[in-house]
């Protein structure tokens, strides 16, 4: 993905046909508040399944959204920054994250299009289910939950300044993936990833 230039200002268009170039846009509240309430409505019809294992939530969910922040680091490092090897490849690199490298400042494209999203979470859920069958529904609601937190660290990073506290960290880190080296980096809600699978940038300076 070198064959752009970045602009901080500015978008660009996808697709012709304006129903699918609409559906590449979002409003960042929507996948937040879904995500957030589908999880909490979750958890709470998990009382009528588990039952007596409903504690069992106080490790399930923060598992869920811990293995949320690693599905996270995969997907971002070996999908959406995965080598083309034919122009036809190279265009589908561009539609799936390219565009955001390019437009990093484009509100609208801060969060994966809810119809795609939904879809991915269902292949999720079932993968969940097959492994811990009624605890999914313990762990998922914290899977849920991990996806929206990442979605409002990743919008505040490329919408706010950094922060002056200890969060100033995950504005830093993500800044040397997208300005420094976009082949290191991955992490974005947890960059703790980067340091145990050793794709931390060799610059650290932004």
């Amino acid at each position: 993905m070198k064959s752009y230039k970045i602009s901080n200002k500015g978008t660009t268009e996808l697709f012709q046909n304006k129903l699918l170039e609409s559906l590449t846009r979002t409003n960042i509240l929507v996948p937040v508040l879904f995500y957030f309430l589908s999880g909490a409505a979750i958890l709470i019809y998990a009382d009528t399944i588990v039952k007596d294992d409903i504690w069992k939530a106080v490790y399930l969910v923060p598992l869920g959204i811990l293995s949320f922040t690693l599905v996270e680091y995969m997907i971002h490092r070996f999908l959406f920054h995965f080598e083309p090897k034919n122009e036809r490849q190279k265009e589908l690199k561009f539609k799936i994250h390219g565009v955001h490298h390019a437009f990093p400042r484009d509100k609208d494209r801060l969060a994966m299009p809810p119809v795609i999203s939904i879809c991915i979470g269902i292949l999720f859920y079932v993968v969940f289910k097959w492994v811990l069958k009624e605890e999914v529904w313990l762990f998922f609601p914290g899977f849920l939950t991990g996806y929206s937190i990442y979605l409002i660290i990743h919008y505040s990073i490329h919408r706010f300044r950094p922060p002056a506290n200890f969060l100033k960290i995950l504005w830093t880190h993500h800044s040397l993936h997208h300005y420094k080296d976009e082949n290191s980096a991955f992490g974005v809600s947890l960059p703790l990833w980067d340091y145990i699978f050793r794709t931390l940038p060799e610059n650290k300076n932004v």
